[in-house]
């Protein structure tokens, strides 16, 4: 037997076939953090670094039988969720995982891939924010995920926080708002939800490689926490981790290239977190 047994992470999510993103990157993020990855998939693509060019959604019971054969044998210290694609699979997901008293849930709102597909039906939106945001630790938006969610424009740094009380409204107790999508020499997030919000900062890289930087950056998160960190400590390794991948990012295939998620951190470049 060995001496140690690592945490257990389950992700919930959907299939990339090009192992940029969804399923293949939380795993490998999850392998390369120290902790034992799991999986419940929500759907399979067909996809790459240009485009995806099918999706086929996993029937919701097959779905929740998976959660449920996970959680119930083996267990996880922290889920996540990423691609959940349409109410029926967000309804059985928020069901198990309310039955299993699941704590650590980092929810990441996947809505549309880096190649502009859709991942997230619109009649699904209303659904994931009943649902499942009410149950989460954590959400993760980007900035156009949080435009959405909180009905309002994100332009600047300065309006993370008017988004972001928005979306705490919905019942999640923390909100971590993503700036990668905003201008700037630094990659600016913000976490919101204790006593002060905590900016996350690194310098931004200049690449084009970025398949999947939001499923690594919550599985990190989900990682750290299944290791014992609290919210703020999680966020800020996860940041280094993400910025580390993406520092190191592979250049396959024609256009936005993964992560690379097993290159470990070196502590360089530690990304500054502080209350705003």
């Amino acid at each position: 037997m060995p001496d140690f047994v690592p945490p257990c992470v389950l992700t919930i999510a959907g299939s990339d076939s090009g192992g940029g993103a969804g399923i293949e990157a939380d795993l490998k993020t999850m392998g390369a953090l120290g902790c034992y990855g799991m999986a419940a998939i929500t759907a399979v693509t067909a996809q790459n670094t240009i485009e995806v060019t099918a999706i086929h959604a996993i029937p919701p019971g097959v779905v929740a039988q998976q959660i449920h054969a996970v959680l119930s044998d083996i267990g996880a210290q922290a889920v996540k969720t990423g691609m959940l694609l349409e109410s029926g699979i967000i309804e059985a997901v928020s069901a198990e995982l309310a039955r299993a008293h699941v704590k650590n849930l980092v929810v990441d709102p996947v809505m549309v891939a880096k190649s502009g597909d859709k991942l997230l039906r619109e009649e699904a939106r209303e659904t994931l924010v009943q649902r499942l945001l009410p149950q989460a630790l954590l959400v993760t938006p980007n900035v156009p995920e949080a435009e959405i969610l909180a009905g309002c424009a994100i332009a600047a740094e300065a309006d993370m926080a008017r988004a972001a009380e928005r979306i705490l409204g919905f019942g999640p107790r923390y909100v971590l708002m993503k700036g990668g999508h905003l201008d700037g020499e630094m990659a600016v997030d913000y976490l919101f939800g204790g006593p002060e919000p905590v900016r996350l900062a690194a310098p931004r890289i200049d690449t084009k490689n970025t398949h999947g930087t939001g499923c690594t950056y919550s599985a990190a998160i989900a990682c750290f926490l299944a290791r014992g960190e609290s919210i703020e400590e999680a966020a800020v390794q996860a940041k280094d981790y993400v910025t580390e991948a993406i520092a190191h990012a592979l250049p396959l295939g024609k256009g936005h290239g993964p992560l690379h998620r097993l290159c470990r951190p070196r502590g360089e470049g530690r990304a500054s977190a502080r209350p705003k």
